[in-house]
């Protein structure tokens, strides 16, 4: 029985998730590579057990390709004074998205908060365009 499930997950990890074999050189690498497949199969699991719960018609694959549609994009506003406002944004979820995640209880987290660019710098091409400043 233990042997079966093992399958099953491996197989998992290949079709569901695409994790496919990756040759690394570092042993903390190969660890890493682990962690996040793990991490992967144990969120696919999550989502497995509470579809069955509310939503049991549902497949994790199946809900994952809607998940998808949602991008997260930058919107660059520029400023006055030479420098860029970043909204970093997710697309709104589909009608048909909304309701899935209602009826699974999940909710998508708040839009993240905007950032700024730090002023630009004259730049100097040559040493003679340096003026020393008298204190």
């Amino acid at each position: 029985m233990p042997l079966t499930q093992i399958e099953a997950v491996f197989r998992s990890l290949k079709t569901d998730l695409g994790i496919r074999p990756i040759y690394h050189r570092l042993e903390s690498r190969v660890d890493a590579h682990i962690l996040i497949a793990f991490l992967a199969y144990c969120l696919q699991v999550t989502l497995k057990n509470r579809l069955q719960i509310h939503a049991p018609g549902l497949t994790p694959t199946a809900v994952l390709e809607k998940l998808g549609t949602i991008q997260m994009i930058d919107v660059w506003i520029p400023t006055r004074d030479g420098r860029w406002l970043i909204l970093p944004r997710y697309t709104q979820p589909a009608k048909d998205l909304k309701i899935l995640l209602d009826q699974i209880r999940l909710g998508l987290p708040s839009q993240p908060p905007p950032r700024i660019t730090a002023p630009a710098l004259p730049s100097v091409t040559h040493r003679s365009e340096i003026q020393p400043r008298l204190w």
